[in-house]
């Protein structure tokens, strides 16, 4: 029996998941006004936040304070960018609400969602949205297309402090600290 009084359920879903210190499978999206963007290839930081989509006020208010950071990041050589599975007018719905001057990609699908290892929700109702949607990540790689950083969460309360990543990544880069978590 769980917590609630239900029974457990006696096959596990579970998630794949991407381990720090791989290389990065590259991963091109829909940029919102511009050409296509690939994230994970070798060469430059990046840091590729996954938001819900336009229906979340969590997460509009989230790409507000990435943005409040984006000089930050840029000074430590971290480019940034935020994707969704929202469709192309979903998504320019969210850059009119936040006005990120960070890349806005649109359209991944669910494939992508599990390669990722992301966890997917259903709308509550067709009010909310018209998909199922990823919930919060970060993916930082770094100049050699590897995973330095990883953090998926399953709700939208659950995001890294923005503060504490430019600080951890700024301390990253200037100490070359070693890639954490990759024992399995």
């Amino acid at each position: 029996m769980t917590s609630n009084g239900k029974r457990d359920n006696p096959r596990m879903h579970t998630t794949a998941k991407l381990h720090p210190g791989q290389a990065m499978e590259p991963l091109t999206f829909r940029r919102l006004g511009g050409d296509d963007y690939t994230f994970g290839a070798p060469g430059t930081w990046q840091a590729l936040f996954v938001f819900r989509g336009q229906h979340c006020p969590i997460c509009k208010a989230y790409l507000r304070e990435i943005e409040q950071r984006r000089d930050a990041l840029a000074a430590l050589g971290v480019s940034v960018a935020a994707v969704s599975a929202d469709t192309e007018a979903q998504c320019r719905i969210t850059a009119e609400a936040a006005a990120p001057g960070f890349p806005l990609l649109y359209g991944m699908d669910e494939d992508v969602m599990r390669r990722l290892g992301l966890y997917v929700s259903e709308p509550r109702s067709a009010q909310e949205t018209d998909h199922r949607f990823p919930e919060p990540a970060l993916f930082v790689v770094n100049p050699d297309g590897v995973l330095q950083l990883v953090d998926v969460a399953n709700a939208p309360f659950l995001r890294p402090d923005l503060d504490r990543l430019v600080r951890g990544l700024g301390f990253v880069i200037e100490k070359t600290y070693p890639i954490r978590g990759t024992h399995r």
